[in-house]
Formats: C-alpha cells, sequence, structure tokens
C-alpha cells in the first residue's frame, strides 16, 4: 500500500480502500438483513399467532372462550349459536347439546359442517347428508329412521361426548329445562377432563 499523492491509499490491485468498502457493504447488508428479520419476527408475533391481537380471528379459529354453564335449550335457543351471531358453536346429537367452538374450523360458518352449527345435526349425521333439506325447522324425534340410522346417530352421539364439552339436553316443544347446580356442572365438566 502507498500513498497515490491525493491522500488516498493505494492497493498493489490500483483500486484505493477497496476490501474496506467491500468489508462496509457486506456489514451493511447483514445489518440490513438483521433488521428484516427482526421485522418479520415481530410481525409473526403481532398477527401470526393465536395471542395476539386479530390473530385468532385472521385465521378463522375461534378464541378461547370460558366454559359454558350446563342447561336446556330449545331449538330457537341453539340456533343462536350458529358461529356467525355468536361465536360459540353449538349443536345437538340425539337430544344432547354440545360446545362445538373449538372445532370452528369444521362446524363454523365458512367449515364443511356449518350446516349443522345452531342446529339438531342428529339427521344429517344419521344419513351421511349435508343438504339444508336433511335438517328439520321443528323438533325431530327421528322416529321414521332405520335400525342402522340410529346406530349412526348414537355413534356419533359417543364421539361428540369424547371430544366435546355436554353443555344440556335439547328440549322437546312443551318440556321444561331443568336446573343444574354448580356442583352437576363443575362435576360434569371434571369428569370429561
Amino acid at each position: 500500500m502507498a500513498d497515490d499523492g491525493q491522500g488516498r491509499l493505494r492497493t498493489e490491485g490500483g483500486r484505493g480502500g477497496g476490501a474496506a468498502a467491500a468489508g462496509g457493504q457486506m456489514l451493511l447488508s447483514i445489518g440490513l438483513l438483521a433488521l428484516a428479520l427482526l421485522a418479520a419476527y415481530r410481525l409473526y408475533l403481532r398477527w401470526g399467532t393465536r395471542s395476539g391481537p386479530g390473530g385468532s380471528a385472521r385465521r378463522g379459529e375461534a378464541a378461547p372462550l370460558p366454559r359454558m354453564k350446563r342447561r336446556d335449550f330449545s331449538l330457537e335457543q341453539l340456533r343462536e349459536f350458529d358461529g356467525a351471531r355468536n361465536p360459540r358453536i353449538l349443536l345437538a346429537v340425539n337430544g344432547k347439546v354440545f360446545d362445538v367452538t373449538k372445532g370452528s374450523k369444521f362446524y363454523g360458518p365458512e367449515g364443511p359442517y356449518g350446516i349443522f352449527a345452531g342446529r339438531d345435526a342428529s339427521r344429517g349425521l344419521a344419513t351421511f347428508c349435508l343438504d339444508k333439506d336433511a335438517l328439520r325447522d321443528e323438533y325431530d324425534d327421528l322416529s321414521d329412521l332405520n335400525a342402522v340410522q340410529m346406530e349412526s346417530v348414537r355413534e356419533w352421539e359417543m364421539q361428540f361426548k369424547e371430544k366435546y364439552d355436554y353443555v344440556g339436553r335439547l328440549l322437546k316443544p312443551g318440556e321444561e329445562p331443568s336446573e343444574y347446580t354448580d356442583e352437576e356442572d363443575t362435576k360434569d365438566h371434571t369428569k370429561q377432563e
């Protein structure tokens, strides 16, 4: 290295400060890359996780709701819990009402089984039919189903009992709801876990 007469150092290759400039550019590139990674990580934490503001809503997942107290439902009351009017999603199978909110990917308004949300799903499950015609708007006693279909309803009921919280009964027309105590409610919830 030697002075080129203008106060710059001259290297043997003829370019002054080339190694220093390349090192500075590399350091700048690494710094910018680190900054971009940090920004991406912060965005992920904010929008990409369930606990981040708006994260669960953007991905279509239900935010965790507190356990529902045990109660019985008329068909009209059950319809409120369809995932559109209320974030909680309930459905009935064989006269029993289940909270399927944690399965909102399946039973939510955009899910493949969303037609069952807020409804008595027994007939649709028994006949493997996802058409709205398979569901009744009035109480369905399922008396016209054959033995195989009724066995299918019972199997679906068992699957829902294993996976989801049982929250009450589906009331027949004119039937009065039961009064559940906090002790019954707590006992049943801990039994399922």
